[in-house]
């Protein structure tokens, strides 16, 4: 489904939104925390933009005027989101090849990655990006492109130098880092995605992600 040619898109197809000032931005943030609320609570199709506007205290007119009709409001609010959401994870991946125990490493890192992924308001957003995929796929790209920045990237540099020293058989430092993400952080993830009453503790957190940084260590041990 297109946008409506309402203002400038970027490379992903997310309205570009210039930021007003003064009383028109507080506006504008009140209708975005308002519609992610009611986003987030009925997906795209059922929210409704008159309960937006009773929520946010802003009038349906200034609502369009700020982003121009429904559609063009669920992809500014989701897409601006996004890069906020996952600004901390680029913390941690950089000290990897360097770590004095690379396993401790890599599970402290996975563990941290977790705690922020499996948030509540996290998954809540991944399951609403989930099924509206079809409709807005830039929102796919987008999320890819922004998990794979904030901590692929750097994982897959950490990677790269190990190989080069030897210390790791990682080849193909890309794909060996998309199996570290599936083996730790995806099983929990893809738990809770699915069973929004899911728990996992602590323990069982640091098991599950151990045991995924095991499978890994071996399958590209360095080569005596």
């Amino acid at each position: 489904m297109g946008v409506e040619a309402a203002g400038p898109l970027d490379e992903y197809g997310i309205p570009v939104i210039p930021a007003p000032v003064d009383v028109s931005q507080r506006k504008r943030q009140a209708i975005i925390d308002a519609a992610l609320v009611e986003f987030l609570r009925e997906g795209y199709s059922a929210a409704s933009m008159d309960a937006i506007t009773n929520r946010s205290g802003v009038s349906k007119a200034t609502i369009y005027k700020h982003f121009g009709n429904k559609e063009r409001l669920f992809l500014a609010v989701v897409g601006g989101i996004l890069p906020q959401t996952y600004a901390r994870l680029e913390c941690g991946a950089a000290g990897v090849a360097d770590a004095p125990d690379l396993r401790t490493a890599l599970v402290d890192l996975a563990v941290d990655w977790a705690h922020i992924l499996l948030r509540p308001d996290i998954m809540s957003l991944r399951r609403l990006v989930i099924g509206e995929i079809d409709r807005f796929p830039q929102l796919g790209q987008l999320w890819y492109r922004v998990t794979f920045d904030m901590y692929n990237a750097p994982l897959i540099s950490a990677f790269t130098t190990l190989n080069e020293r030897g210390e790791l058989a990682t080849p193909d430092p890309a794909l060996a880092v998309q199996q570290f993400v599936a083996a730790t952080v995806g099983v929990p993830q893809l738990v809770h995605t699915f069973r929004a009453d899911a728990g996992t503790t602590e323990d069982e957190l640091r098991r599950i992600i151990g045991s995924g940084v095991d499978l890994v260590l071996a399958r590209y041990a360095a080569k005596a």
